[in-house]
């Protein structure tokens, strides 16, 4: 007989956990206490905040493609989480979070740092559970993995009471591997495979936009094979990027919002569009009642509630992304479409000209941020892991980072969080030591988990942190420049000496104001495996381009702020 705490840890062993990633206090201090005799197989990050915690457990799940775990305690540790699991379900992100709770006959009595955190997680994430018996403990986190991980993966919640944790029980681990009511992954219809073999034998003008999907069922070379079986070109949303390697000759860049010219456009001249594990998001189809609206469409997700839900299809294929390509690889005819794939050099031309070029090669003036993106993976050669926080950084990271590996980009997508980048980049390093890890981050979204410098100091977490630095809350500042009149409300920002604040966090700085210093302390940058923060001076009113403006069709671009595409 052991204790309810003991057993969740010899549950998460037995789960292939070696990393959590946590913050102790009142409620699970019973929990804490036994991992005192768990140290030699499991690692605990302490973290900051607890914000921090999930943050870096969603790093550490993207990287290593497993489910990432975070332990808090109950009330405001709980509540803290929050935002990290709305994050983590909006992006799929399998996360397993383990609240403290007060004892089951304190429930209801507004006890001291209670909070109803079934209720307040039952809408963001894919499953909850309080523990209120020891007896539940191994049932409970054996299902919670199993949850989190297959299928759509996304975050668990698991709330355990403290007499739960301090009552004893016959401790046996069994597996989940399966649930009555719960199909992960469903078999293609034998008709809708059929029927998209049709139509892309058929297809002249074939387009492809994949997203994580792709990344989530390990399904990058099989992404490969149907895009060379097919000869069809392809564009990746946000969360996809990496998932095809950069130089990829089918390859035509990222689509969206800030996305390259030449995908966007050819969505409003492709005949049929295959969309593969991905959610046609707003900032992917801009107005959805033009997006595309001259092809066929053909949707492949293994969430059924995704396919029709935004875009009308022809053809809805519910599988896994992996095995449905491999299927349709197979079926399908070997096609070339040599006039259609040439067509994307022009498109890709303007924008070389009128946005890329200025952006990475200015020659003259303050650095911009898509130089120093540039640079960051001229230095890595395409092989770090780039974590991004939220606004310009992220944009002009996803934009202008090349990747040579698969699960090398990470961002929050969906949900959008500030404060995202700093405790994501110090998991994905935990969960790779082994790559470089390169953050880039805005000064807003730096002082929105800065705590997570103390995480840095005492794990020696050795994360490249390129701050894009430009006294100003830089992607509000470029809507309200082209949609508000230029009234900056609120957006700039007055900034602390962040060489006074590395310094005292042991990490090594590093300032750069002019172009001719960048390369050289790029290069120092990633010297060694060192936590080290460059502070990087960038151009005040740079702007993202180019930009799908809001209520605009994706093939409706903005190349500078009065400038429109226009086919050569």
């Amino acid at each position: 007989m052991i204790t309810g705490s003991e057993a969740l840890w010899r549950a998460l062993v037995a789960e292939g956990v070696d990393t959590v990633f946590g913050y102790p206090g009142g409620q699970i201090m019973p929990v804490y206490d036994s991992l005192c005799d768990f140290g030699d197989r499991i690692r605990h990050i302490l973290v900051r905040h607890e914000q921090g915690a999930i943050h870096a457990a969603q790093g550490y799940a993207r990287v290593k493609g497993t489910p990432g775990v975070v332990i808090v305690t109950s009330g405001p540790g709980a509540t803290n989480v929050i935002t990290g699991v709305a994050d983590a379900m909006t992006d799929s992100t399998p996360v397993v979070v383990i609240t403290g709770q007060v004892a089951t006959a304190a429930l209801g009595t507004d006890a001291f740092q209670e909070a109803d955190v079934i209720g307040l997680t039952a809408p963001i994430s894919k499953w909850n559970w309080q523990i209120r018996s020891a007896d539940e403990v191994a049932w409970a986190v054996a299902r919670a993995f199993y949850i989190a991980g297959t299928g759509r993966p996304g975050p668990v919640v698991l709330d355990f009471t403290r007499d739960a944790q301090v009552g004893m029980t016959d401790f046996h681990f069994e597996p989940c591997r399966f649930i009555r009511s719960y199909i992960p992954e469903p078999t293609p219809s034998e008709l809708s495979i059929k029927q998209a073999v049709a139509l892309l034998d058929a297809a002249e003008r074939p387009l492809v936009v994949f997203g994580q999907g792709i990344t989530l069922s390990h399904a990058e070379d099989r992404l490969r094979a149907f895009l060379e079986k097919g000869d069809i070109p392809a564009g990746s949303t946000l969360l996809g990027l990496s998932a095809l390697p950069s130089d990829f000759p089918l390859y035509q860049g990222m689509i969206g919002m800030h996305g390259n010219v030449a995908p966007n456009v050819k969505t409003g001249e492709c005949d049929v569009l295959v969309a593969i594990g991905m959610r046609f998001d707003d900032r992917v189809t801009g107005t959805v009642s033009t997006y595309a609206r001259q092809a066929k469409v053909i949707h492949i997700d293994i969430d059924k509630s995704e396919i029709g839900k935004i875009i009308p299809v022809e053809v809805g294929i519910r599988g896994d992304a992996g095995k449905v390509l491999a299927i349709l690889t197979e079926r399908m005819q070997a096609r070339k479409h040599p006039e259609w794939v040439a067509g994307f050099a022009a498109c890709r031309a303007v924008e070389e000209e009128k946005v890329i070029g200025p952006e990475i090669r200015p020659g003259s003036g303050l650095l911009r941020m898509g130089e120093v993106v540039d640079g960051v993976s001229r230095v890595t050669e395409g092989k770090a892991v780039i974590v991004t926080d939220v606004g310009q950084n992220q944009m002009m990271a996803a934009r202008y980072s090349r990747f040579a590996a698969g699960r090398s980009f990470l961002s929050s997508g969906g949900l959008g969080t500030m404060g995202f980048g700093l405790p994501a980049a110090i998991g994905a390093k935990i969960a790779a030591p082994a790559r470089p890890v390169c953050l880039f981050v805005g000064d807003g979204g730096i002082q929105m988990t800065l705590q997570e410098f103390g995480t840095i100091l005492q794990e020696q977490v050795g994360v490249k942190i390129v701050l894009l630095n430009n006294n100003w809350l830089g992607n509000v500042r470029q809507w309200q420049e082209l949609f508000y009149g230029q009234r900056y409300s609120q957006t700039r920002m007055l900034n602390p000496d962040y060489s006074l604040i590395a310094a005292a966090y042991g990490i090594r700085y590093r300032a750069v104001e002019r172009r001719e210093d960048l390369a050289e302390a790029l290069q120092e940058l990633f010297s060694d495996d060192r936590p080290a923060l460059l502070d990087v001076h960038v151009l005040e009113n740079g702007n993202v381009m180019p930009m799908v403006p809001p209520g605009r069709g994706i093939d409706e671009i903005l190349l500078s702020e009065n400038q429109w595409y226009r086919p050569q």
